[in-house]
């Protein structure tokens, strides 16, 4: 089973002094990473936090760089392995792209033995990948079956135009372990079961997928679909499992967060919207991008499009918060975890000694104490525009924020 993750959330007492909005300050970062050649075509997007098992102060941060593979950090955010993207299968093919990761606990091998996963899906390849972690060592191996099969194509042909594994969301229960998987450009969302093969190896077979609306109707009778560029639908990345309820939240970028069922049956409900639901907007295609036009005011209050990673605080009794990135304004939305979902709060990371942290595509935390540098759990946040960079150079990294700056101020209950 997992470790306790974030008993509770409360923001520091740091405000912006234009808006309001809470700030917590980041307390250690990452090595930056450049999007060039450079670089490694390395951009970084969404982290885990792994719990050690019996030293939680030798716990770990996983993290994707898309082209740039999977990097492992410590706890005071010193990089400890690099793991790159495996290369194209040939020369006019796509290479490995890792997009986004998560966490299984205790995973059955074929050997017998219970192994601790990164799991990671493969924007490139279509696939996903497996990482046993060693809690004597700290390093990650590929425990990936080579015939893995793709998620959501058919052919390499396919798999080239790109709409391939996005996001991503591990679930264990009684009846096995899963990962929800998105489909990039697309509204899909699939289930996929992971099986124990040969020689320890991990593989997954798709159960079933379910296709989220691409389309709405507005309380108005006008129609409604977000402006994209030709040919692409509104797709989901960011995605969490409520592990008690069997409850996937996936945020839908242009739209808002939906929560249904984990196993994918039922009808989703969507829980909130972004403030940008029902403007239209027309799209340049020299520009590549959307005019927006007046705003009907059907949108919500909360989230900033797009709306991206997303993560859950655990409390006691049923109790605790889903946290979600707000990108467009750099911030994050705190909700109720219970069913009704309320909104609580919002902050952003900002301030201190360390810059921030803008549009954040990804974010993890955890509050059950991880050794003496975080006795009060830790928040790790992607940070899409890491400053000072290095000139016109694209830089990325992941902020690591101490839990107990953001522990009392809001009141909420553990």
């Amino acid at each position: 089973m997992r470790p306790l993750l974030a008993a509770a959330l409360a923001i520091t007492t740091w405000l912006s002094p234009t808006s309001g909005i809470t700030e917590a300050p980041a307390d250690a970062e990452t090595p930056a990473l450049f999007d060039d050649e450079a670089g490694g075509n390395a951009n970084g997007d969404d982290p885990a936090i792994w719990v050690h098992p019996t030293r939680p102060g030798r716990s770990l941060v996983i993290a994707t760089a898309k082209e740039g593979g999977l990097y492992v950090y410590d706890l005071t955010g010193a990089q400890r392995q690099h793991i790159p993207a495996p290369a194209p299968p040939g020369p006019d093919d796509e290479p490995g792209r890792f997009n986004n990761v998560d966490l299984v606990y205790g995973f059955r091998l074929s050997t017998g033995a219970a192994a601790d996963l990164a799991v990671v899906s493969d924007r490139g390849r279509d696939h996903l990948r497996f990482y046993r972690i060693d809690p004597s060592t700290g390093q990650l191996t590929d425990l990936t079956d080579p015939a893995v099969p793709y998620v959501f194509n058919s052919t390499q042909e396919q798999v080239n135009e790109a709409e391939t594994a996005y996001g991503l969301a591990t679930w264990q229960d009684r009846t096995g372990t899963f990962a929800l998987v998105s489909r990039r450009h697309q509204t899909r969302i699939g289930l996929a079961r992971l099986t124990a093969t040969a020689g320890g190896r991990v593989s997954y077979t798709l159960v079933r997928t379910l296709d989220l609306p691409a389309a709405f109707t507005l309380p108005n009778g006008t129609p409604w679909t977000p402006c994209l560029e030709p040919g692409e639908l509104p797709q989901v990345e960011g995605m969490v499992v409520d592990r008690d309820r069997d409850v996937l939240y996936a945020a839908q970028e242009d739209v808002g967060v939906w929560r249904m069922r984990a196993d994918l049956t039922g009808a989703p409900v969507l829980m909130d919207k972004v403030k940008e639901y029902g403007r239209p907007g027309t799209y340049d295609p020299d520009t590549e991008e959307c005019t927006p036009g007046p705003d009907p005011g059907y949108g919500g209050q909360h989230l900033s499009a797009d709306a991206e990673g997303l993560t859950i605080a655990y409390g006691d009794d049923g109790d605790g918060y889903l946290l979600a990135s707000s990108q467009g304004d750099d911030t994050f939305a705190v909700y109720e975890r219970e069913s009704g979902n309320h909104y609580v709060a919002q902050f952003r990371v900002h301030g201190g000694p360390i810059d921030g942290a803008q549009t954040s595509d990804g974010a993890m935390v955890v509050t059950s104490p991880l050794g003496s540098r975080y006795p009060d759990g830790l928040l790790v946040v992607h940070d899409g525009a890491d400053t000072p960079g290095e000139g016109e150079r694209e830089s990325t990294n992941f902020k690591f924020v101490d839990w107990d700056e953001v522990s009392d101020p809001l009141d909420l209950d553990d």
